[in-house]
């Protein structure tokens, strides 16, 4: 068996994002030259995610909404981690979300579902942060 590590580095302006890294992940399984296996993506940081959903604007604006909501950033004050701090919320978007996804493959390919891309979401951004992709197989 045959294994390929790979970091990826983000460092976003806003403080959250949704950012498609589909085409990243596809370079590191070309170089890695494995044709059948698993794909592993994991933002290495609690404040950042890594999932699997459409591409499609509508939707991503939608899950920006939606965490918002669920997790809202501000007051600050509302959260007891939120001393010294003001990332309560981004701890609290990445669990929702998220640490890693696992994709298989096929033939050298992603196996996908129709519409499935994978995502990096970032929940506190402003500095450098990393996704790991290790790939595994034959």
């Amino acid at each position: 068996m045959k294994h390929y590590r790979r970091e990826l580095f983000f460092q976003v302006p806003s403080r959250r994002a949704l950012i498609n890294i589909t085409s990243e992940v596809e370079k590191c399984l070309e170089q890695s030259k494995i044709q059948n296996g698993l794909v592993l993506c994991n933002a290495m940081h609690i404040t950042a995610s890594v999932f699997i959903n459409d591409d499609e604007p509508g939707l991503l604006h939608d899950y920006d909404i939606w965490l918002e909501k669920l997790a809202p950033h501000a007051p600050v004050e509302q959260y007891r981690h939120n001393v010294g701090e003001d990332n309560a919320d981004a701890h609290m978007k990445r669990q929702i979300m998220g640490r890693e996804v696992v994709v298989a493959v096929t033939d050298g390919r992603l196996d996908f579902g129709t519409w499935e891309q994978i995502f990096y979401g970032e929940f506190d951004g402003r500095r450098k942060k990393r996704v790991l992709v290790k790939i595994i197989g034959e």
